[in-house]
Formats: structure tokens, sequence, C-alpha cells
């Protein structure tokens, strides 16, 4: 018979025993895969909707502003040496290191036209970087061309116009090629022009007075982003946009490092049920293990059958562990309420891990006990039969 043979024949006469130990060990397995799981679900998700969130670097021409406030009172303030922003000085930001993690750039022309008798802040945008920058946007008709106008949702209930009309901007006769569905920002009250357009209409040929790009956020350095831009466009002021997805991820990383040592605690709790049972299996196994010093088994061959136990039940637990932390995180993205994009992979590696992990937290926690069976005094042992 084999040691092999041996070791299963054992499980299989003490079942209860091997199913506490490898309920110990699918507990503490399955709550690391979970927890594993879900934090890097949840974070890829947050990296996904960061990059489709819009512009979080904003390009503003640099100006000396003294504000004039005394007492909690604002009296407004005074600019001198404002600088324009070049339009051809765009084609620097290809040249920083960091140029692959850009998205998009938006370049703004911002103005205040007359319109229909009314005073109205317009913006020229570059409509190809807009669908990118501003997702959020659900336009009813299209976006405009040269002479056709984007009204944003208060701009077109204050003006009474719909799409296909036409109004006056400074005495030029402009197209309503559509009107933006209301999205709760100061889009609503703006107009929206092609670039070249608004250019010709404020005056400002190849001028711009803002800039928003969108950084490609997984992994990229914002902050590095921000310095390197600065560096090619030195009469700009360039500014990272801070969002709510930072905030959501700082508290990811808060969870994560708690939920860690959470595992860490189950997983030495399932150490221990491990190292207890075993000793106890060692313990009624005995006459047993006599039997087996007294037909020629040496301490080795001893070691390697409770080895083999506690990696067969081991095995066994690192495949249901993850099996049941995967359904776990699923269920837990599923019930979140948070909008996760899709479903959780599968993870080969993993996978992997969790059987890894298992098998040794198993056969670490088997040593003592393994070493205990081999050191029976075969004499002592045969005594008790």
């Amino acid at each position: 018979m084999t040691l092999k043979r041996i070791s299963i024949r054992n499980l299989m006469r003490r079942k209860g025993k091997a199913a506490f130990i490898l309920a110990g060990l699918v507990i503490g397995v399955a709550t690391v895969v979970g927890i594993f799981t879900f934090v890097e679900a949840t974070t890829h998700d947050i990296a996904h909707k960061l990059e489709q969130y819009g512009a979080n670097i904003l390009i503003v021409p640099k100006t000396e502003n003294l504000s004039l406030s005394y007492g909690g009172l604002s009296l407004g303030g005074v600019s001198f040496d404002l600088e324009e922003i070049r339009e051809s000085e765009l084609a620097r930001l290809a040249t920083i290191p960091n140029h692959r993690n850009i998205a998009a750039v938006g370049p703004i022309v911002l103005g205040v036209a007359s319109v229909e008798s009314r005073r109205m802040l317009m913006a020229g945008v570059d409509f190809k970087a807009a669908e990118i920058l501003k997702p959020w946007w659900r336009v009813e008709g299209r976006f405009p061309q040269d002479d056709e106008v984007l009204l944003g949702a208060e701009a077109a209930r204050a003006l009474s116009l719909e799409t296909g009309q036409r109004l006056s901007v400074n005495g030029r006769s402009l197209v309503v090629s559509g009107r933006i569905e209301v999205t709760g920002s100061q889009d609503d009250q703006l107009a929206f022009l092609t670039l070249a357009t608004a250019q010709q209409l404020f005056a400002k040929p190849g001028k711009i007075t803002m800039v928003e790009v969108a950084a490609l956020c997984k992994d990229c350095p914002i902050e590095d982003m921000v310095r390197q831009i600065a560096a090619v466009l030195p009469g700009a002021k360039v500014m990272a946009i801070q969002q709510v997805v930072k905030s959501r991820m700082e508290a990811l990383a808060q969870f994560q490092k708690f939920s860690y040592g959470i595992s860490a605690v189950i997983l030495l709790i399932g150490g221990l049920v491990v190292l207890v049972t075993m000793m106890g299996s060692v313990r009624e196994r005995t006459e047993e293990i006599g039997v087996f010093r007294a037909v020629g088994f040496r301490r080795s061959h001893i070691m390697q059958v409770v080895f083999l136990e506690a990696g067969i039940i081991s095995a066994l637990a690192g495949v249901f562990g993850y099996g049941l932390g995967w359904a776990s995180a699923a269920a837990a993205l599923a019930l979140s309420g948070d909008g996760h994009s899709g479903s959780v992979p599968f993870a080969p590696e993993l996978a992997l891990g969790a059987v890894g992990l298992a098998l040794a937290l198993g056969l670490v926690a088997t040593v003592y006990p393994a070493q205990m069976a081999s050191r029976l005094d075969p004499n002592e042992a045969l005594r008790a039969l």
C-alpha cells in the first residue's frame, strides 16, 4: 500500500475532522479572495470611470491678480500683464514625456455676445474633443458646424429657440443646430460655437481663452503631467482638477488596508484550526502509527503521510475557497448599487494564488503535528493496543 493511499483512506475514515479542516481553510481563503477580487474590481471600475469623466487638467492664461478685499468683503480685483494662449502652442503638448496619457485636448474661446438683444456668454470649442471631454452631454439635434450654434438647455429656454431656427449674434446670423439636455452645470447657460466661428466673432484669431485636457488616469501621474505641461507652456497656468473620484479612491485604499488586516487574522485562525485538528488526529492514531513504525515505516514516511493528508485537504480548500470568494465578490458588487460596469472576470493567477495560499497555510500548520507523529515511540504505541 502506497503512502498516498494510506493518506486518502485516513481522510475517508475521519471525514468529520477532514471536513472541519477543510471548512476552516475554505473560509480563510474565500475571505482573502473575496476581498481582493472586490477591491480590484472596484478599483478598476473607478479608474475606468475616471478615464471617462472628462477634463482633469485645466490650462488658463497666466495673470498677475491683486485681490481687493477687507474684513471679508470682496471689492473685486485688478489684473495686469494678461498673457494670451495661442492655439499653435498646443502642439507642444505632444512633446511632453507623458503625451501618450493625453486622451483629448479641448481649446476653448470664451466671449460675451449680444444675442437677440440679450447679453450671453458663448464658448467656441472643438466638438471632436468635446465628445471625450464632456461625455455627459446629450444633444437633441447635432453638433454645430461653421455659422451654427448649439444651445444649452437654459439658454434655449430663455431664447425660446428650436433646432433649425436662426438667431443674430453680434449682427451675424447663425442657425441653431441642436440643444443640450439639462446637465445641471454651467453648460446649461451657454451657447456653443465651433472654435473658428467663435474666434471670428470675438476677434481672437489664433487665440484661445483656456484649454481642457483629459488624461488617461489609470496609473498616470497627473502631478507630473501638470509640471510637464507647465514647462512647455511657460505663459500659462496649469492646474489639476480635483474630482470626487479621487476621494473615492482614497477611501477604497483605506478599506483595502483594513480588509487585508482582517484577512490576515482570519488566515491565522484558519491555520490554528488546522494545527489543533491535526494534533488531535495524530493523538487518536497513536496505535496506528506504532504499527506503521513496527512494520518498517521510517519517521520520514510518517511525516509524508501526515503532510499528504494536509496537502489534499489544502488543495481542495484552495479550489473551493476561490470559487466561494469569487461568488461572494460578484454578489457584493451586484448588491452595492454602485453602477458596476461589468461582471467579475475569472482570474487564473488569483486562482493559482488561492490554491498556493491554502497549501502553504495547511502545510505550515501541519509541521508540528507531523513532527509529533514521527517522534512517537513505537514500543509505547504498541503497548496501548
